[in-house]
C-alpha cells in the first residue's frame, strides 16, 4: 500500500520561510517523479512544483523562485522551502506523483495533506 505523509505546515506570518516534507512508500517513491499539489479554499488542486529522481525540477509559473523542491532518495523523502510567503499561498498542500513534462499523473492514494495558512 502507498503511504504519503505531508508535515510542515501551520499559520505562518507573511515573509516566513517553513519547509514541508513528505515521507512516502518506496514503491512510488524510488523510480517517480515526485511533486507538490496545492488546494487554496475555493479552488480546485493544481500542480506546483515536481522533482525527477534525478533531482530535475520544474514549477508552475506562479510558484518560480519562491518555493524550491529537493528530494532525498534515501529518505524517501520530498521536501517544498517555502520562501517569502505571501496570503495567496495558504493552502492545503500534498505530495504526490507528478506525469513527464510536468503533468498531473497522481496515483489512487492521497495523505491528508499539511496545510500552510500565511497571516498578513
Amino acid at each position: 500500500q502507498v503511504q504519503l505523509v505531508e508535515s510542515g505546515g501551520g499559520l505562518v506570518q507573511a515573509g516566513g520561510s517553513p519547509r514541508l516534507s513528505c515521507v512516502t512508500s518506496g514503491r512510488i517513491f524510488s523510480i517517480n517523479t515526485m511533486g507538490w499539489y496545492r488546494q487554496a479554499p475555493g479552488n480546485q488542486r493544481e500542480l506546483v512544483a515536481g522533482i525527477s529522481s534525478g533531482g530535475s525540477a520544474n514549477y508552475a509559473d506562479s510558484v518560480k523562485g519562491r518555493l524550491p523542491i529537493s528530494r532525498d532518495n534515501a529518505k524517501n523523502t520530498v521536501y517544498l522551502q517555502m520562501n517569502n510567503l505571501k496570503p495567496e499561498y495558504t493552502a492545503v498542500y500534498y505530495c504526490n506523483r507528478v506525469g513527464p513534462g510536468f503533468r498531473v499523473f497522481v496515483t489512487d492514494y492521497w495523505g491528508k495533506g499539511t496545510l500552510v495558512t500565511v497571516s498578513s
